[in-house]
């Protein structure tokens, strides 16, 4: 298993199943191996801006340039480096000059759509999205984003085809089971729901959107407790996040427990004070009757 290639196919695999950490070692065992590879570099350069690693990935980006200028996946990393720095028009640039090297660069349309939905500009993401379905039908990320932007629209019908096409293609995908289960959930498919992101926990029983979207189904469903244990567990991984203790305030509330519901409320506005009008207002209401409230987006 000691060629780049194959290091290179090991190295995708792992990204596929979002096992990040493990694509890196293997991506990298690949560069150690064929230190002038080029192909690969696009998959690595994702993996870095998954894991937030700026200098790895400005490094890299600079290392494919003087590589080879005429590669696409020399520009790729280069968006990629732009896309981790949320400077989405130049990464568009970017994504842009390697789609105009090889017109059949699927990923690249897709990132061009990534960074048009984080500009909001739907109407381009969604052309990004279908060109990169034009080019290969098998492109899961593609058919994602599609269902990601119909979500945004509250177009959930459209939104469970698109996120159910992309797990077909990726079955393996943990991240993917959670998006589909949202889908179905605001198509009220609970029942559905609940089974497709038990195939999420199968996958990655660690997964903190999926115990995250299951606290959001049993808060539907009137059942608090269950809602309230599937918190804590994301509490667990992501203890900064101030959106699990903002919910476990209202569920808390649900419960008739306005002391700890106040607490969570409280720690939910020393970690966000930016987003105070939502948290501000849900302690004022702590004393008046609870009204039906599902728990709010991760």
């Amino acid at each position: 298993i000691n060629t780049g290639w194959v290091q290179h196919q090991i190295g995708r695999a792992y990204f596929e199943m979002t096992d990040y950490q493990n694509a890196q070692r293997a991506l990298e065992n690949m560069q150690k191996i064929d230190p002038h590879r080029i192909k690969g570099l696009d998959i690595l350069s994702t993996t870095y801006w998954q894991l937030k690693k700026e200098v790895e990935l400005s490094d890299l980006a600079q290392k494919a340039l003087d590589f080879d200028k005429m590669a696409p996946e020399a520009w790729f990393v280069v968006g990629n480096c732009f896309s981790l720095q949320k400077e989405h028009e130049t990464a568009i640039t970017f994504f842009s000059r390697s789609i105009q090297l090889d017109p059949t660069y699927t990923y690249a349309y897709t990132l061009c759509g990534h960074e048009y939905t984080s500009n909001e500009d739907f109407e381009k993401a969604i052309s990004c999205y279908r060109d990169a379905i034009r080019v290969d039908n098998r492109h899961y990320n593609a058919w994602y984003g599609l269902g990601a932007i119909y979500f945004r629209q509250e177009k959930f019908d459209l939104a469970e085809y698109h996120f159910q096409r992309a797990l077909e293609i990726n079955s393996q995908s943990s991240v993917l089971h959670c998006h589909l289960g949202m889908a179905q959930h605001q198509n009220g498919k609970t029942v559905e729901a609940l089974e497709t992101l038990a195939g999420a926990f199968r996958l990655d029983p660690r997964n903190p959107q999926a115990h995250y979207q299951r606290a959001t189904i049993f808060m539907s469903m009137d059942r608090a407790d269950d809602a309230l244990a599937e918190l804590e567990k994301v509490r667990a991984a992501a203890p900064k996040e101030a959106s699990v203790h903002f919910n476990m305030g209202k569920v808390y509330k649900r419960m008739g427990k306005p002391e700890k519901a106040l607490r969570c409320f409280l720690t939910a506005l020393d970690l966000d004070p930016k987003d105070n009008n939502l948290i501000k207002a849900a302690m004022d209401r702590l004393d008046e009757p609870d009204i039906e409230e599902e728990v709010s987006v991760f």
